[in-house]
């Protein structure tokens, strides 16, 4: 996974210094391999804003965001007014307000949600489309997937990434829509994919094999809305972001995200320009994207799932006429 770097200003900085620290960040960052945020205090958000630009390399986000979306919350600052400064990230959980205002875990949570893309985001709204046409038939393949809370969530990212966690929490970045400019049927076919990990329950094993710090431990799964899911699940959403699975497993997702899709009415070729775009994107080069570090691409993918379209095309066929 693509790394992180923030710097949180705390309650620092002024007119004068802020225009100085930006502009020798500007002149030293380069062209990092890892995604640069400043957030600072809600009073310079103007000021950064203007001073970033148009630039792509160093982002704004904010120091916490309202667990509201607007009322009489004097001093709270709710998530569509971080949006209107062109805000993309916003931290919560400070261990301070934990400490001070005596912030929970549960107003982390609820922090954490609205942080979200909202439901009217369009993005959202496609994404969500989608899912109801595919989940129907999942429980085919885990008889388990009825019972399961399904959710689709967009995350404000550049990251080119997505994934399902077991108990159907799905979640996309919007760079993985915004630099590929996926269409519907390509849309449907990762989703198809990453739903397949969860109900083979490929992680399983390989998590069981996993070793290693979580910092997304605590706030995973507040970021994806999987507050009923416990801090254990949150643990495992943050390793499903860096776990490569098995070639095995890589296949068997393929093939089963694909009659997915086709049964929900997406068209199976898509399987194939999908990773086509995938390979494009870095020249054939996978470490610049965060899905393909996961998710090798290449012609033996590609040959592979070329050999299986026809094997569905006439689910698809049937899911049209019927649909």
């Amino acid at each position: 996974m693509k790394k992180f770097i923030a710097g949180n200003w705390k309650m620092n900085g002024s007119l004068a210094a802020n225009e100085k620290l930006v502009h020798e960040l500007l002149d030293r960052v380069g062209r990092p391999s890892c995604d640069v945020a400043v957030c600072v205090p809600c009073p310079y958000l103007s000021q950064l804003q203007s001073l970033l630009g148009d630039q792509r390399l160093i982002a704004l986000g904010a120091q916490n965001v309202s667990q509201h979306e607007s009322g009489a919350y004097t001093g709270d600052v709710s998530a569509a007014m971080l949006r209107e400064f062109g805000v993309r990230y916003a931290i919560v959980g400070h261990s301070e307000r934990r400490q001070h205002q005596a912030e929970t875990d549960t107003n982390v949570a609820i922090k954490a949600k609205r942080a979200l893309a909202p439901d009217n985001h369009p993005q959202l709204i496609q994404l969500r489309a989608i899912a109801q046409r595919i989940i129907p038939y999942a429980q085919q393949w885990n008889s388990r997937a009825g019972s399961w809370r399904w959710e689709v969530n967009l995350i404000g990212s550049k990251q080119i990434n997505a994934f399902c966690m077991p108990g159907g929490k799905i979640a996309f970045y919007t760079g993985i829509l915004d630099q590929l400019k996926l269409t519907d049927d390509e849309i449907a076919m990762v989703m198809g994919h990453e739903m397949t990990h969860a109900l083979r329950e490929h992680a399983r094993e390989r998590i069981a094999k996993t070793q290693g710090t979580n910092l997304a431990l605590r706030l995973g799964s507040q970021l994806l809305g999987l507050g009923d899911l416990g801090q254990a699940a949150a643990g495992l959403g943050g390793q499903l972001l860096t776990l490569q699975f098995s070639r095995s497993d890589e296949s068997d997702a393929d093939l089963v995200g694909l009659e997915l899709a086709a049964r929900g009415g997406y068209q199976p070729s898509a399987a194939v320009s999908l990773w086509q775009k995938m390979g494009n994107a870095t020249g054939g080069k996978q470490g610049g994207l965060a899905f393909l570090s996961t998710h090798p691409s290449g012609p033996a993918r590609i040959r592979e799932l070329e050999q299986n379209v026809s094997r569905v095309q006439g689910l698809y066929e049937a899911a049209r006429r019927n649909g």
